[in-house]
């Protein structure tokens, strides 16, 4: 397992289009993708847990990869977060 702690960065936090866009890139990953919000596991593959989750601007999380492509895709979920997710 791999993880990484980052700071969401977009004003908006992770509201239904970034969530949908992290979402969907990591569902093209065969690891199994978690973000770790405030004690809580996160299925950063579903887009509903994303948005459920509430999480704004400002907020630290913990990017939890673990699989065959666990490193892959912890460098794509955290430059996702990082840029802003296109916002």
């Amino acid at each position: 397992m791999v993880s990484k702690t980052v700071t969401i960065v977009n004003e908006q936090g992770l509201h239904m289009r970034p969530a949908g866009m992290f979402a969907k890139e990591m569902t093209k990953f065969q690891s199994d993708i978690f973000l770790d919000f405030q004690g809580k596991k996160i299925n950063a593959k579903s887009v509903m847990h994303i948005i459920a989750a509430c999480i704004k601007c400002g907020a630290e999380l913990t990017v939890e990869c673990s699989g065959e492509d666990e490193q892959a895709a912890l460098d794509k979920a955290v430059s996702l977060i990082e840029s802003g997710l296109g916002e």
